[in-house]
């Protein structure tokens, strides 16, 4: 069963037959979206993120003509992406100064790479796209990459807008730290190939009939993410 859709890209809440309670997103997230979002969270996983349970779900065609409402139309029928629901709530300013800096220089790092765009908060509000575990002394959360491998990705703004901006100088001037993240890159990307090969074949093609391709290279993303490996790679816009 499913929930009315939330946020910017409708993710749904949905119970697996596993008898977990999942955000699924689908059809409105885009193809290209639901591509970013499958590469960055096996990328993430083995960089070292703390991510909730994740994986490609199927939707029946069965559940999609049993709505009567039209809640489910958005979400399409087949392979979608399904992040497990936990015990967490969206972080806030009161939240981030509670994350280890060595968790925020991570999320710093790993958006750069894949270019993410989409975690933004400042005085004035914003959309993190993460979350807060209360439980314990409390922990980070990280959701949400449809928005990564963005072409239109702006510097300039993940310089001034992303939530953990302030650590951004410092993180940049560290030499030791920087190599340390290339080892940690060159190590998730040992997953690459197993992570294309496991994109469902209908993620490949905009229309169900799959005669038209989306406008999503593998080759192409690869080459951005070996970026990580070249001498501009850490280099600010001044």
């Amino acid at each position: 069963m499913a929930a009315p859709p939330q946020g910017r890209t409708e993710p749904y809440v949905c119970r697996g037959d596993d008898g977990e309670v999942y955000f699924v997103k689908g059809r409105s997230a885009t193809r290209p979206g639901l591509i970013a979002e499958w590469l960055c969270a096996r990328l993430a996983e083995h960089f070292g993120l703390p991510l909730p349970p994740y994986s490609i779900a199927t939707v029946p065609e069965e559940l999609i003509e049993a709505d009567l409402t039209g809640w489910l139309h958005d979400l399409g029928v087949g392979e979608v992406f399904a992040s497990q629901r936990i015990n967490a709530v969206e972080l806030t300013e009161v939240h981030r100064e509670l994350v280890p800096a060595a968790v925020r220089r991570d999320v710093i790092a790993f958006d750069w790479w894949v270019r993410n765009g989409d975690r933004n908060l400042t005085v004035a509000g914003g959309n993190p796209n993460l979350l807060w575990n209360p439980e314990g002394e409390g922990s980070l959360v990280v959701i949400d990459h449809n928005l990564a491998f963005d072409p239109d990705f702006s510097a300039d703004d993940f310089l001034k807008v992303h939530v953990f901006a302030d650590d951004i100088p410092a993180m940049f001037s560290d030499f030791l730290a920087r190599d340390a993240y290339a080892e940690r890159f060159r190590a998730a990307l040992g997953i690459w190939d197993e992570a294309c090969d496991n994109v469902p074949e209908s993620w490949g093609f905009v229309d169900p009939e799959r005669t038209i391709p989306v406008e999503f290279s593998l080759m192409e993303t690869r080459a951005l993410l070996d970026r990580a490996f070249s001498e501009t790679f850490w280099q600010l816009p001044r």
